[in-house]
């Protein structure tokens, strides 16, 4: 099923994760009714704008900061990449928190 951007809901869904809270912003914006991908890209704004903050509070820990950022870095990654291939396989994935938070912000599923 295409969704209002012209784009399967799937392909969509995996896009709004590209370039974190940015094509999340761009996509919840483009997008007037796919609820799949008004949901991935609110929990992609959220997830790595949250990654991004983390980060910056981290670089004023002096030594534990330092040291904590590339794994904080790491899990970033790796939760970006989980994220777009379940959004691309079709899956109401929903990370810890953040998910239900995306939920509730769009008006429920």
């Amino acid at each position: 099923m295409p969704s209002s951007t012209g784009l399967k809901e799937n392909v969509a869904g995996a896009l709004s994760y590209l370039l974190g809270p940015i094509t999340g912003i761009l996509f919840l914006l483009m997008e007037k009714e796919s609820q799949f991908v008004k949901f991935h890209a609110m929990q992609s704004t959220i997830t790595f704008a949250g990654f991004w903050v983390l980060d910056i509070a981290l670089s004023f820990i002096p030594y534990i900061g330092v040291l904590l950022i590339p794994i904080v870095g790491l899990v970033a990654f790796i939760t970006w990449l989980v994220c777009i291939y379940k959004a691309y396989s079709n899956e109401w994935f929903k990370l810890p928190v953040v998910g239900d938070i995306a939920e509730q912000q769009i008006g429920g599923v």
